[in-house]
Parts: structure tokens; C-alpha cells; sequence
């Protein structure tokens, strides 16, 4: 499925040629958070948000960066795979809201292992030449 984002990514870009390095370097970063968040990659987390990360989840918690980066790399927050589907962008020069529809297979820490599929709305913005997270917020589908 992560192919499949990708995918509905790149064909975003041939509308906009100017736009289409952007949406492929979006692609690869939300790609990579998501590998970072299954690894626990406390670096990789760390250069893929932004200082004024607002990380808000569907039970109604909003972390900012510092927080969310320790429940992951502590386990609270802990995930086996990550699949999105329905993904589209919306892109205005640094700026590109993303929404998607988000399954998991988590790992929290003193939980037994679950799944989770919610509704996404990411916001990303592009700092230093680079795309970081900005804002997400989530909803249970």
C-alpha cells in the first residue's frame, strides 16, 4: 500500500510540473515518519518534525514534538506496520495539508498488541529546503 501512496502522490505532481520534486520529496518524508515511528528512530522523528509540532490524537490527546518522540521511542506509542490508503494533497507552495486513511498494527507498551484505523489530516511544511510535520490530527473511522 505504501507503493500505492506513492503512486497516487507522483500522479498528483504531472499536474504541476513545478510542483512535482516537492510532491515526491512529500511522499518520501511521510513515508519515512512512518518508518521511523514502527523503528522508534528517535533521529529520524527528530528531523522529520517540525519544532512546532502540534500531534494530535483520536482519543483527544495533542502531543507537541518533545512528547510525541518520547512515546514513541518509550513505547507507549508503539507500532508494528503502518499502511495508508486514500491519500490526496493539497500543496500551496511550503505548505501541504495530507489526508489519508490510516491502519496500524500497534504495540504499546503494556497493551496487548491491537489495530487501529482512523481518519488523518496531516500538515507539512517545508523548512530548509526539507518537508517537515507541522500539525496531525486523528479521527477513529
Amino acid at each position: 500500500m505504501r507503493i500505492c501512496a506513492i503512486a497516487l502522490l507522483w500522479i498528483a505532481a504531472l499536474t504541476s510540473s513545478a510542483q512535482s520534486k516537492d510532491v515526491l520529496a512529500l511522499a518520501e518524508a511521510i513515508e519515512r515518519l512512518n518508518q521511523a515511528m514502527i523503528d522508534a528512530n528517535q533521529i529520524a522523528l527528530q528531523e522529520l518534525t517540525s519544532p512546532q509540532l502540534s500531534y494530535g490524537h483520536s482519543s483527544g490527546l495533542v502531543e507537541d514534538k518533545d512528547t510525541f518522540i518520547a512515546a514513541i521511542v518509550g513505547g507507549q506509542s508503539g507500532f508494528r506496520a503502518i499502511d495508508l490508503t486514500d491519500q490526496s494533497v493539497i500543496m500551496d507552495k511550503h505548505v501541504a495539508i495530507v489526508r489519508h486513511k490510516f491502519v496500524a498494527q500497534t504495540n504499546n507498551r503494556d497493551q496487548p498488541p491491537g489495530q487501529v484505523s482512523l481518519a488523518v489530516m496531516q500538515v507539512w511544511r517545508k523548512e530548509n529546503g526539507k518537508w517537515h510535520l507541522l500539525a496531525r490530527q486523528a479521527t477513529r473511522i
